[in-house]
């Protein structure tokens, strides 16, 4: 197992420096230059060279890329070009918004959409007939509706809930949780339908199996048959796609980042990208794929884990 995990670390750092090196060309690709972008539209050419030259825009790309990876091994992300503040802080700051809206709504939706699975694959007949129906509009809103109708419902109509915002935990746990409610509740109902989906199909597939139809034979309570041999039978399938869910909902959070005003990394890169923030864009471009690889990382491991197939192949 140990030799498993360093050959996927060791995966995972190329991985790292292919996307970092991408990032790095679409950046220079950009047209958009850091003296051009810090200094504006009022400043000369003989102005905007000279930025350029002071931070080394000009020097071969792979001596600027050694110089870029060098300064983040030291946790040094550079500065904005913008407001010239340390990009590094600026992400950590942000990124427990992202975080916690990415796992909260993978949490949430992943019970949901577990619950539903196991239930029409369970149940059957009507029931599965009704599930699906019900999964089938779940994927199919807009997330944006959804949350302009939580929005109008708990905030407006009732005002049980703040329409946007954020607070940190560490000024009040009670707002903070508050203001994560509408949009983690929008991301769960417009996500459970998939892992839904998914669990429905791995359970029928572990409930048809030979061992199943044996237990049942030989008497084994059905509660103890769905939810422990049945749900551990389709268990992998399942944490594929709750770890695809927060993959995605990690790197696409901008729009409800923008919708509820919450001041995550979605919203940053959107700020970023908008402006030409070329240190900033690259910066969150390698935050993003280093949260990618680390979950590909566990989940992997953890499919190692649980099916002993995998360890002894």
């Amino acid at each position: 197992m140990l030799i498993f995990v360093l050959k996927r670390v060791a995966w995972a750092i190329l991985t790292l420096l292919i996307a970092s090196w991408i990032a790095f060309v679409l950046v220079h690709l950009s047209g958009s230059t850091p003296g051009g972008v810090a200094l504006g539209q009022s400043a000369t050419p003989e102005q905007v060279f000279a930025y350029n030259e002071s931070v080394g825009w000009y020097d071969p790309w792979i001596q600027q890329y050694l110089a870029w990876v060098g300064q983040v091994l030291q946790g040094n992300l550079g500065v904005s070009l913008i407001d010239g503040r340390p990009i590094g802080p600026d992400i950590a700051k942000r990124l427990p918004v992202t975080a916690a809206l990415a796992l909260g709504g993978t949490i949430l939706s992943a019970v949901i959409g577990i619950v539903l699975g196991v239930v029409a694959a369970v149940r059957g007949g009507a029931v599965d007939r009704a599930i699906t129906v019900i999964t089938g509009i779940m994927l199919s809103l807009p997330a944006f509706w959804v949350g302009i109708l939580l929005v109008y419902v708990f905030a407006v109509q009732m005002r049980l809930l703040p329409a946007t915002g954020f607070v940190p935990f560490d000024v009040s746990p009670e707002k903070w949780f508050k203001s994560l409610v509408l949009p983690v509740l929008t991301i769960a109902l417009t996500s459970a339908g998939f892992i839904a989906r998914q669990t429905r199909a791995s359970m029928a597939e572990s409930l048809a199996q030979e061992h199943i139809r044996t237990l049942r034979a030989v008497g084994t309570p059905t509660n103890r048959i769905v939810y422990v041999h049945a749900l551990r039978g389709a268990s992998l399938p399942i944490l594929a796609s709750v770890a695809v869910q927060f993959i995605v909902l990690f790197g696409g959070s901008v729009m409800i980042e923008l919708l509820f005003a919450l001041p995550g990394i979605g919203q940053a890169m959107q700020a970023a990208v908008g402006s030409a923030d070329l240190p900033f864009v690259q910066a969150l471009v390698l935050v993003a794929t280093l949260v990618v690889v680390f979950v590909n990382v566990l989940l992997e491991t953890l499919n190692r884990t649980l099916d002993p197939k995998l360890r002894t192949s």
